[in-house]
C-alpha cells in the first residue's frame, strides 16, 4: 500500500498520534505526514504512506491554508488559550475598518520570530523544552510570506473582540505568532483562540478522511480507492515527457540528455521536474544540469 492519505485532524490529538494510529489500521510502518499540528488544532494532516514519503519533504515546502480565530484584548505565554493569561487589556474600541487596513499590511513576505512554545531549535534544544524550564531565550525574527489573507467574521465591540480570518502562507509560519502580531498592530494584546488547517500543499478538506473512515474501508478493503497518488505532492512542479526510446534509462535512474525529453524547452538551469513517460505514467523527480545540458534523477519511482 502506497500513496498520500489525506486525514481530517481531530482535536486534542498530536500529529504522531494520528500516524501512530494510522500505523496501526494500515499495518503499515512506513508512514510519515507532512506538517506538524498542535493538539488543539484540527484540519488537513497529509500521510505520506509507503514508497510515498519519499515525497514528504516537497509536500512540507508547499503553501498552506488556515482559518484562525484571534481573541484581542487578552494575551497568553503561549499565543494561543492553553497558555497562562499574562496581559488583559480592553479592546471594545477596535473597529471594522481598522481590522481589515491591519489585516492587509500583513500581506507579502514579513518577518516573524518563532514563539517559545515550538519546535524550533536554539544551541541543539528546542524552544519548547526551554519554555517549559521557565526560560526565555532571544529569537531571530525569521522571513515568512503570506500570500493571501482576508476576514471571514466579526464579533467586536465588546471588551474581548474575536474575529475570524483566513490566511493562505508559506512554510514556516506560526500562525499563533501572526495573531499577537496582528493584535500589536491594533495596540492591544491578542491571542489565537481557534485554528483549523483547510488546505497542506494544495490537498483540501473535501479529499480528507477521519481515522474512523479509514479504519472503516480498510474493513471494507476500499482503502487503497482513497490514496491519492504521490505525484500530488509535486503537481507544482513542471512536468516533463521522456522519449519512448530512453524510458529505460529514466526507470534505471541513469542521467538524460535534453533533448531525449518534451517539455524542457521554457524550464530554468537547475530547475526541479517531474518526469513522465508518453503514456503519462508518472517516472520520478529529475533536475535539470545547465553545464552538459543533461537532466539527473532524484528520485525515481519505477
Amino acid at each position: 500500500m502506497e500513496g498520500i492519505l489525506a486525514i481530517w485532524k481531530p482535536e486534542g490529538w498530536t500529529s504522531h498520534d494520528v500516524v501512530a494510529k494510522t500505523r496501526g489500521i494500515l499495518k503499515v510502518k512506513r508512514i510519515g505526514h507532512a506538517g506538524t499540528l498542535d493538539p488543539m488544532v484540527t484540519g488537513v494532516l497529509p500521510l505520506c504512506v509507503g514508497r510515498s514519503t519519499r515525497v514528504v519533504e516537497y509536500l512540507q515546502e508547499r503553501p498552506k491554508a488556515y482559518e484562525a480565530t484571534i481573541t484581542l484584548g487578552i494575551a497568553t505565554d503561549t499565543e494561543d488559550t492553553s497558555g497562562e493569561v499574562i496581559e488583559r487589556a480592553n479592546a471594545s474600541h477596535i473597529t471594522l475598518e481598522q481590522v481589515n487596513q491591519v489585516l492587509n499590511t500583513f500581506k507579502g513576505e514579513i518577518m516573524q520570530v518563532p514563539p517559545m512554545f515550538s519546535a524550533v531549535k536554539i544551541n541543539g534544544k528546542r524552544l519548547y523544552d526551554l519554555a517549559r524550564e521557565g526560560k526565555t531565550v532571544e529569537r531571530q525574527a525569521r522571513p515568512v510570506t503570506i500570500h493571501s489573507i482576508s476576514l471571514l467574521e466579526e464579533n467586536l465591540q465588546t471588551a474581548e473582540p474575536t474575529f475570524r480570518f483566513h490566511v493562505e502562507c508559506s512554510k514556516g509560519t506560526y500562525i499563533r505568532t501572526l495573531c499577537v502580531d496582528i493584535g500589536k498592530a491594533l495596540g492591544v494584546p491578542a491571542t489565537m483562540s481557534s485554528l483549523v488547517r483547510t488546505m497542506s500543499g494544495g490537498i483540501t478538506k473535501e479529499q480528507c478522511l477521519t481515522l474512523e473512515q479509514v479504519k472503516q474501508l480498510m474493513d471494507e478493503d476500499k482503502l487503497s480507492e482513497h490514496l491519492l497518488p504521490a505525484e500530488v505532492a509535486i503537481n507544482h512542479l513542471p512536468k516533463v515527457i521522456v522519449k519512448s526510446n530512453k524510458k529505460r534509462y529514466a526507470l534505471q535512474g541513469q542521467k538524460l540528455y535534453w533533448t531525449d525529453c518534451i517539455g524542457h524547452e521554457h524550464l530554468l538551469v537547475n530547475e526541479i521536474v517531474r518526469i513522465y513517460d508518453e503514456e503519462h505514467n508518472f517516472i520520478g523527480i529529475f533536475e535539470l544540469e545547465q553545464k552538459l545540458q543533461l537532466i539527473k534523477p532524484i528520485k525515481v519511482f519505477s
